[in-house]
């Protein structure tokens, strides 16, 4: 019989509290690992991002206290800092904290921020890892990331810039996918979609295929997929919004005749 993962406990005032870090994964309760199960069966405190269906959030123990603490782009978000001081403050109540965050921790969701302020506070912390949406979305497509005929590697890459900070160099980052033969996975991209293609057409051939991912894994997921040039108005045209991904490269191609016009695909979540 397995138990729940016990975090090194930490001590103060004679309570014993812990903390960890756990990735929800894209949204499908069956894309969960096993020990991010039992972390959350095992918290007594849950501090849960937007993007965790309450499928998720329902493995919780019914006297669990549940703290929503979304963040999302374009939306407002609660502050970094509060959720930190919040999870520092639960431990050192005592609790066993777990903050559930959409993906995988340490992919673009500030769980290093989080683990970093906890462990300066003297808290030790357990990540557990999971499928984040950048690898759950091309699969959900049946595209790979990587091939060894179209493929050798992959980048992730954030289009949402921190506030005050310029965005990534689009065009250096394509030529450096045309030269090495890299997919690149875009996260928070809709948005900057147009700076994004502009930038990528400097690098990039304009029919280089591309898809968009909503939803990924969930039964409201969509996809579209077009021509590199095409992108902004892709988005535009099916609504696509946040949270998608964008995948970028030749991987895509073999997803579905690519034509003058996008293509959108159906999922085997959709009503036939």
């Amino acid at each position: 019989m397995t138990t729940a993962p016990t975090p090194t406990p930490t001590l103060r005032n004679g309570l014993q509290g812990s903390c960890t870090l756990v990735g929800a994964g894209p949204g499908d309760p069956e894309l969960l690992t096993l020990r991010a199960v039992r972390a959350i069966e095992s918290a007594t405190v849950l501090l849960v991002d937007d993007l965790v269906s309450e499928a998720i959030v329902a493995l919780a123990p019914r006297t669990a206290r549940i703290v929503r603490v979304g963040k999302r782009g374009g939306c407002k978000s609660t502050p970094q800092a509060f959720i930190e001081t919040l999870m520092l403050m639960a431990v050192h109540e005592g609790e066993h904290v777990v903050r559930l965050k959409g993906g995988d921790p340490f992919i673009f969701g500030r769980g290093g921020e989080e683990a970093e302020h906890m462990r300066a506070a003297g808290v030790a912390v357990e990540v557990v890892n999971g499928i984040t949406a950048g690898m759950a979305g091309p699969t959900a497509l049946g595209v790979p990331l990587t091939h060894r005929d179209h493929a050798q590697g992959v980048l992730f890459i954030t289009g949402h810039a921190r506030p005050g900070a310029s965005g990534p160099d689009w065009a250096l980052l394509a030529r450096t996918a045309q030269q090495a033969r890299l997919t690149l996975v875009i996260y928070m991209g809709v948005s900057g979609a147009r700076t994004i293609q502009d930038g990528l057409l400097l690098g990039l051939s304009a029919d280089t295929p591309v898809a968009v991912v909503q939803h990924a894994s969930l039964p409201q997921q969509r996809h579209a997929t077009c021509r590199l040039e095409q992108l902004a108005n892709t988005i535009a045209q099916h609504g696509l919004g946040s949270p998608s991904v964008i995948v970028v490269g030749e991987v895509v191609r073999g997803l579905a005749a690519l034509q003058d016009q996008s293509t959108p695909i159906r999922t085997r979540y959709q009503a036939v």
